[in-house]
């Protein structure tokens, strides 16, 4: 890869994300629902440590302190605003112990003290005990100390947590309630995302193959098949990654990593702060990676389109690579392509085998710290155990979104590489414009006319110098000449597959640009040498797609003689045709393709070469055919055999892409000029005149 190539690799495409999502915008309401399930899965994982903080501190430890003298240290609204938390015995407050970080009382006995409910059971049992516990001014609640509560029974100390109890099996059930909300909109935004990430997928093949096929023959030609196949295919399916396993799960772990950070503050600001601390260095350590793994996948889509390229067109060449002898060299070559992929992926492999690690590491350096400070500041009873349980597991839910991200980050990459390919080739237009806006009844006749027509492929390299020539409606024209006179040209250029770069192409006295493009093919249909089928079956292969009744079809297959072998098939037309219908031989490949022209019905016919490929037996079969196929149309004839052209009303001969002559069979041979020596050299060995 070239430095500037390299560079680009470095550069972050915000373009392509835009357009992606600009694509996914058919799909809003999907996504807005993906987003909305999101809000709230997230929200639900956020609540669960907290719910499980104030399980602990609550219901599980239940520490009180006892605040003796206290109560008119609190107003009526932070007694109301702790109502359950806080209790009021005459001047002296009980408080549970971790509501204490949020109020500022001094001179409290920091337990444990137990506060429960005060029931006729309660004081008969404490009564029996020889207890008596400190009670609340609403005489709901008591309170006994620690030392108290070692002397008690075991039963009556699990009657005197009877309030507790219920709050832990309750809790618990909202926990359980939570986990199932997690699941259904979890299940919710998968599933939507699914949807918008299939659709988007879809309407991408779509535009993708639409946009291709408008494209013209040069930029195909020029394009190697497997690269347009692996963009179509693979790289669509990266942007499938990119909406299922990236954007909400980022998106998600972005929210729950803000999120944890928030509710950290919210529980203890000074071991938050602790926290954040540690982090610093992995966002640095993040940052990096990025980068490496951008250029690591980018270089890796690169390599696979290579291979992806270089396989599919060495398959589809394997006759002329087996003929020459070239299966060593082209091992040798897809060796070198496939180690240069190898490498590729071991250097993503690599940045992402060094940055796990380190993620895991840093996540345990950061549990220590934490786990530190909070053991040194729950001695000092500044912080509850249910905090500190809670900080655990909220730090594991922080480090576990940096983990995913790292995930998420090689395949938002190799997505932005699928991307910005798939968007570069929908970007590439080299397609035939398309801006006729003739109605269809101003022209159909079928009289073709070129005047000083000059085209070239390449710049200045004409194949075709001011060429005129006219062919009435429903006239044959045969064109001859040596290899490279530009025959073939002719009829793409007539069906216009290629602009040329001066002249006219009529069609009825109308330019045929002025031709709404569909029209025009319509119109104009060629049967090329070598006849392309599709793999399907042969009704499929003539009709193209076209809905006409099945009568039309077997009439057409019947004049052009095709009907015979056809229905020797064993499904007869529903019969299986192979990839370039390789399991029929070159005659009924032509007389299926002549089916096909008589089925879409074209005014003017154009048949390249469309003898060359078959033997002399064959020859006759055919030549039925195609007088079948030229009947009552115009209709341009491209052939070496001078033998398949000597009825057709008039003879074309080119030289160097020019008309040096014209005229019937008998006129040309009387010129004894170019079409003289063509003839003469196929009829050698006798009078030209007297050989069919």
């Amino acid at each position: 890869m070239s430095k500037e190539d390299k560079s680009k690799l470095s550069e972050y495409n915000h373009h392509v994300v835009k357009k992606l999502f600009s694509i996914a915008g058919n799909y809003k309401i999907w996504f807005l629902a993906a987003m909305a399930a999101l809000v709230f899965s997230t929200a639900f994982e956020l609540i669960l440590p907290v719910l499980m903080q104030r399980t602990i501190d609550r219901y599980v430890i239940s520490d009180w302190s006892y605040l003796p003298g206290q109560a008119s240290a609190v107003g009526a609204d932070l007694y109301i605003e702790k109502e359950g938390l806080l209790y009021q015995s005459g001047e002296d407050l009980y408080v549970l112990t971790s509501e204490l970080p949020s109020l500022d009382l001094k001179d409290s006995d920091r337990g444990p003290w137990l506060v429960f409910r005060l029931t006729e059971e309660v004081s008969s049992l404490l009564s029996s005990s020889g207890l008596s516990p400190a009670v609340m001014d609403d005489s709901s609640r008591g309170a006994l100390s620690k030392n108290d509560l070692e002397t008690l029974d075991r039963d009556i100390y699990r009657t005197l947590r009877t309030e507790d109890l219920e709050g832990l099996k309750k809790n618990s059930l909202v926990y359980f309630a939570l986990l199932c909300l997690i699941l259904i909109f979890s299940f919710v935004q998968m599933y939507n995302m699914a949807w918008t990430s299939q659709g988007v997928m879809k309407n991408l093949r779509v535009r993708m193959l639409s946009h291709t096929m408008k494209q013209s023959l040069g930029y195909l030609g020029d394009t190697p098949v497997g690269t347009l196949v692996s963009r179509i295919t693979s790289d669509v399916e990266t942007i499938n990654e990119f909406f299922t396993s990236v954007t909400i799960s980022v998106l998600k772990d972005l929210t729950i990593m803000a999120g944890v950070l928030v509710t950290l503050y919210i529980l203890n600001p000074r071991l938050a702060l602790i926290t954040i601390i540690t982090t610093p260095p992995v966002l640095i350590m993040t940052g990096v990676f990025r980068r490496l793994a951008r250029t690591a996948y980018r270089k890796q889509r690169f390599w696979i389109g290579k291979v992806n390229g270089f396989i599919s067109e060495h398959l589809t060449g394997m006759e002329v690579i087996q003929i020459f002898g070239q299966e060593g060299n082209t091992k040798k070559n897809f060796r070198d392509n496939n180690r240069n992929l190898l490498k590729a992926s071991l250097n993503e492999m690599y940045v992402f085998a060094v940055f796990r690690p380190l993620v895991d590491m840093f996540t345990s350096v950061s549990l220590g710290v934490v786990i530190y400070a909070g053991a040194g500041m729950f001695n000092r009873g500044i912080l509850t155990l249910g905090v500190l349980i809670a900080f655990i597991d909220l730090i594991q839910k922080f480090y576990r979104p940096v983990m995913d991200l790292s995930e998420k980050f090689t395949i938002m990459q190799s997505a932005m590489a699928g991307g910005e390919r798939i968007f570069q080739l929908l970007d590439e237009d080299y397609s035939i414009p398309d801006r006729g806006s003739l109605p269809s009844g101003s022209y159909g006749e079928g009289k073709i006319d070129f005047r000083n027509v000059r085209f070239a492929y390449k710049k200045e390299d004409y194949v075709l110098k001011d060429l005129s020539f006219s062919v009435k409606a429903g006239e044959t024209a045969a064109i001859v000449g040596y290899t490279g006179a530009g025959k073939t040209t002719i009829a793409s250029l007539a069906a216009r597959l290629w602009d040329i770069q001066s002249g006219e192409i009529l069609l009825d006295n109308r330019n045929i640009t002025d031709i709404p493009l569909q029209d025009l093919r319509n119109t104009v249909q060629a049967v090329q040498q070598d006849v392309f089928l599709f793999s399907g079956t042969v009704l499929e292969n003539i009709t193209l797609g076209l809905e006409v009744p099945f009568e039309r079809v077997l009439e057409a297959s019947r004049r052009v003689q095709a009907d015979s072998f056809i229905q020797q098939m064993d499904k007869g037309y529903e019969s299986h045709v192979q990839e370039r219908g390789a399991n029929l031989s070159a005659g009924q490949r032509q007389l299926i393709a002549f089916a096909r022209i008589l089925v879409h019905d074209p005014k003017v016919v154009i048949l390249d070469e469309a003898t060359a490929n078959i033997d002399s037996e064959t020859e006759k079969l055919v030549q039925n055919a195609i007088d079948q196929v030229l009947k009552d149309r115009t209709s341009l004839v491209i052939a070496h055999r001078i033998s398949t052209i000597q009825k057709a009303d008039r003879i074309l001969v080119l030289s160097q892409g020019e008309l040096v002559e014209q005229g019937t069979h008998e006129e040309l041979l009387d010129k004894q000029g170019l079409y003289f020596s063509l003839y003469k050299l196929q009829y050698e060995n006798g009078n030209p005149r007297d050989q069919d």
